[in-house]
């Protein structure tokens, strides 16, 4: 596993100051205007707050949990603040503090480095509140539940889809393979998705059915470092490229782009079920994505802090069945393991009937492949 990415100084000077305020309450300190999606239930006093990492690593945050998570504690009756860090440290844990001398009784977080998330899991269990590590881990933490997908899964679905799109092309002996994982530097999922694919790929190499000639982890899942790193491998690689396997749909997109600037077109993966990355499966451009419903991740993530807010331990444990060992931290933590899907061109209805994205959306531009794969809007 690689080292966790160290903590920016101004987010080291925000922890200090949240590490003393758990140490003693202090008065409520309003968030940045514009950013805070609050709820408008009956309870006038915020009882959970949720922090989500950026809008740049997924358009997931912004398109799909934001409003999700909003609408059902606001359903249920639960007052929730749910703010954005905008990729910003020092901001996560301002909001954090803020919301911890709120006195919120359930903290859902996101950070984008893991440093960050650990500082905020000790104040808010000095203070007492419980803690939801949402859709990544923080490993050597204290937070309470975890709710994610099975990560490891996200990878071999992956690596098994770009091998089923290489044989379909033909390329079943040592085909050249470029593996663009994703931010190991900051993300447990990318260090597990990258596990995953090459459970896959590995034997399939040793096999002889491909060769992975080039690979890189992409620095914090930025894709314009991934498209840099696309264009370095291939050149290393003398221009030879059969597929790529790409860890989400940004960092396909990255390839795609190079790919197209050179007028080639390989199999090249991606996750999220993005519409830019749907988009690209029924063009062709893309093999597959993998879907992971965040509708589920929301759902069971709010279900889980309202049980926490209610003080209804059983239902939290009936909900986090599951246990993630957590080696760093030597403790197992109680979690909801959500399953992953692969979409191909075959299925591409599949993300549609879901409501993850509409039909409209989906074949904006793109009407005839969407007619061809049997998506009309």
């Amino acid at each position: 596993m690689r080292s966790r990415v160290r903590t920016t100084s101004g987010a080291i000077l925000a922890v200090t100051g949240l590490l003393a305020l758990s140490a003693c309450s202090s008065s409520s300190s309003k968030a940045t205007p514009g950013t805070s999606s609050s709820t408008t239930a009956s309870s006038s006093k915020v009882q959970v707050g949720v922090i989500l990492p950026d809008t740049t690593s997924s358009a997931r945050y912004t398109q799909y949990d934001a409003p999700l998570l909003t609408k059902a504690f606001n359903d249920a009756g639960v007052k929730a603040d749910v703010q954005n860090a905008q990729g910003d440290n020092a901001k996560f844990v301002s909001i954090a503090q803020s919301m911890i001398s709120e006195g919120v009784k359930v903290l859902l977080i996101d950070p984008a480095d893991p440093a960050t998330g650990i500082s905020v899991e000790a104040s808010a269990k000095a203070a007492g509140i419980k803690v939801i590590d949402y859709d990544r881990v923080n490993l050597g933490g204290t937070g309470d539940y975890y709710v994610s997908f099975d990560n490891p899964s996200v990878g071999k679905l992956q690596a098994q889809g770009l091998l089923d799109c290489l044989k379909a092309a033909g390329k079943t002996s040592a085909a050249q393979v470029i593996m663009l994982n994703g931010g190991t530097d900051i993300d447990n999922n990318a260090v597990q998705f990258k596990a995953g694919a090459h459970a896959v790929l590995d034997p399939a190499a040793k096999a002889g059915t491909i060769k992975i000639a080039q690979e890189v982890d992409v620095s914090k899942w930025e894709n314009a470092t991934a498209a840099t790193d696309f264009q370095q491998l291939l050149t290393r690689n003398g221009g030879k490229v059969d597929g790529v396997l790409a860890a989400n749909d940004g960092i396909g997109g990255a390839a795609i782009g190079i790919l197209k600037s050179k007028s080639l077109k390989v199999p090249v993966t991606g996750q999220d079920a993005s519409i830019q990355g749907l988009q690209y499966v029924l063009s062709g451009d893309q093999c597959m994505t993998v879907f992971k419903d965040v509708a589920k991740e929301a759902d069971a993530a709010s279900k889980l802090a309202i049980a926490l807010v209610n003080g209804d331990d059983a239902a939290a444990a009936a909900l986090a069945s599951q246990k993630l060992h957590d080696a760093k931290g030597n403790r197992d933590i109680p979690y909801v393991l959500l399953v992953p899907e692969a979409i191909t061109k075959a299925n591409i209805k599949d993300v549609v009937t879901a409501g993850a994205v509409t039909a409209a959306d989906l074949c904006k531009g793109v009407e005839a492949a969407c007619k061809a794969a049997g998506v009309t809007s």
